[in-house]
């Protein structure tokens, strides 16, 4: 063709620039760049879009999967069709980078692979205790007490935007012992446990599918964080305050406390239901189990207790795995605290929301698995097993110990909030 070519802008090709770049620069359409970045992230400011216009980067030390580049668009302009900041993250790539249209805007042509350019983007987050996986590339975030999940980068689809949850609820307290000297308090209930599926952060183990719900999308903002208490230990003959154990928050997921043991005085029947229901009561006239997951959610986030029966035999209270064993003096284990569920949402295996157990006359260790409290022997006097901190276990229940007046129920254990991400 001996005429003058139109619509194809520049000829495809960069001249390259032979000074080595190692910091940040504004590059110069039609040229092309060697980037050093063995000592730190180097950013390239892409020059403004026309039809044609090219840049090219060279790896010049191989060290790009460790210090990466980041291409930022000019403007409104945009890189893939994305109008978010590029990476370059390959050991010893070489790119070139020619600007089509304001719908794709800069587009990867000599690999043939877009995705050399990655425009993904990450959630990233700051608050509460902070590790990373041994996997490497997810962030966890553990909430011990109250705090503040803020949230600076929402990320995209590309790279990751949404967070899974551990969110376990305050342990309820056992039921106090009777002052008829026959009355023996059922296990507390443990905390309401829900978690997503695992599918927003890969490589770990949720809890037992297909109880876990779908991982929560966030926006850049900051979400409060609220961990329950565990129940107090309350005296016998009354309904104190506190006994239930208190809600964990985090967004939309509210987890319910634990539901309290019976226990003598209990006429507050409510007090019996929660995240995981209470132990009746074991008495010559027993009170009955509460109920779990109440409020009710989908997937369930516990489970009932197990009934109290006459005389001294308490009830367990319901673990987030399986609901309290009744307190038959025909079980093995009387009264024995639902069992909890574990998760590796920290990168380790660990069981939480463990039902307390109940008082009852077999000595055998009757605590839910996940630091449920144990119900010690109905005649012993002393205090129930509380619940462990941060487990959102159920305390153990009360002992008759007539007259002892300090054979109370088992205060129940703390909640936990666990966020899990894909940072990079």
């Amino acid at each position: 063709n001996q005429g003058t070519a139109t619509n194809f802008g520049a000829t495809g090709s960069a001249s390259w620039v032979t000074t080595v770049k190692t910091s940040t620069f504004t590059a110069v359409a039609g040229e092309g760049y060697f980037i050093n970045t063995t000592g730190g992230a180097v950013t390239v400011n892409l020059p403004a879009g026309t039809a044609g216009a090219v840049v090219a980067i060279k790896d010049y030390a191989g060290t790009f999967d460790t210090n990466k580049v980041t291409l930022v668009q000019n403007g409104s302009d945009k890189i893939g069709g994305s109008t978010v900041n590029a990476t370059l993250t390959t050991e010893g790539i070489a790119v070139t980078l020619v600007f089509i249209d304001s719908t794709q805007g800069w587009l990867v042509t000599d690999d043939g692979v877009q995705s050399s350019a990655s425009t993904a983007s990450y959630v990233t987050a700051t608050g509460g205790t902070i590790t990373t996986t041994p996997c490497g590339n997810f962030k966890i975030h553990t909430f011990t007490g109250p705090g503040t999940f803020a949230v600076s980068c929402a990320g995209n689809a590309a790279g990751s935007n949404t967070v899974d949850y551990l969110v376990v609820a305050g342990g309820a307290a056992g039921g106090a012992h009777g002052g008829d000297g026959a009355t023996v308090g059922g296990g507390g209930g443990a905390g309401g446990y829900r978690f997503s599926d695992g599918t927003a952060s890969g490589c770990y183990t949720a809890g037992p599918s297909p109880l876990g719900a779908s991982a929560l999308p966030v926006t850049a903002t900051s979400f409060p964080i609220t961990v329950g208490a565990g129940g107090v230990s309350y005296f016998p003959g009354n309904c104190a305050p506190g006994a239930q154990g208190s809600n964990s928050i985090f967004s939309t997921i509210t987890s319910a406390g634990g539901g309290a043991g019976n226990g003598a005085g209990m006429t507050c029947a409510a007090k019996g239901n929660g995240g995981s229901g209470g132990g009746g009561r074991g008495s010559s006239s027993p009170v009955g189990l509460g109920s779990g997951n109440t409020p009710p959610v989908s997937p369930p986030q516990g489970n009932n207790g197990g009934d109290g029966i006459g005389p001294k035999q308490g009830g367990g209270g319901g673990g987030a795995g399986v609901a309290g064993t009744p307190g038959s003096p025909s079980n093995p284990v009387r009264g024995g605290g639902g069992n909890g569920l574990t998760s590796c949402i920290t990168a380790s295996p660990v069981a939480r929301g463990g039902g307390g157990g109940g008082a009852n006359t077999n000595s055998a260790p009757n605590a839910g698995t996940g630091g449920g409290g144990a119900g010690p022997p109905s005649t012993s006097g002393g205090i129930g097993s509380a619940g462990t901190v941060n487990t959102g276990g159920g305390g153990g229940g009360g002992p008759h110990g007539y007259p002892s007046p300090t054979a109370n129920g088992g205060a129940g254990g703390s909640g936990i909030v666990v966020i899990r991400y894909k940072f990079q």
